[in-house]
Order: structure tokens, then sequence, then C-alpha cells
């Protein structure tokens, strides 16, 4: 249903935010704040960001392999192969 569709798409950009927010505070306190890097739970934070990505794209209706594949094919396209330069960054296709 739309309405299914549209919880998993919520429920999945949101759980992304502030899973990835979990992240950046565990590497915050490592860089800033002295702390040691607590690598599992950042690893357990990754895994709940994939969980997440998952889910939205399910609500669009594409796998995750779809999406990296999708993302990879615009990478290349934009940056002509592996090669990164700031025109193309500044001056790139949508």
């Amino acid at each position: 249903s739309e309405e299914g569709r549209k919880d998993l798409l919520t429920n999945g950009v949101l759980g992304l935010a502030g899973e990835v927010g979990e992240c950046c505070d565990i590497i915050k306190k490592y860089k800033y704040q002295g702390h040691p890097l607590d690598e599992e739970h950042l690893k357990d934070e990754l895994g709940d960001v994939l969980w997440y990505i998952a889910e939205t794209c399910l609500g669009l209706g594409i796998t995750m392999e779809e999406c990296a594949n999708y993302n990879l094919d615009k990478l290349h396209k934009r940056f002509h192969g592996n090669k990164f330069n700031k025109e193309d960054s500044l001056n790139r296709e949508k």
C-alpha cells in the first residue's frame, strides 16, 4: 500500500539519520575527547545504518545491490572512471 511505502521510507531515512549521528558521536569522542576508538560499538552502529538503508531501499522497491550499482554508474560517469578532480566536481552533471 502507499501508506506502507511511506512508512518504510520515513522509518528508513529517519532511522538512518539517527544511526549516522551515533557513528559520528563515536568518532567525535575518539578524535576530540580522548576516548579510545570503540570499534565494536562503531561496527554495531554501522550494522544499524545498513539496516535502515535496506529499509529505505525496500520502500523504493529496489535492492541494496541495485542502489549500489546505480551509485557506481553515477560516479563513473561523473568522474570519468576513477579520476577525481576539482573541475569535474564543481561542474558535474546531476
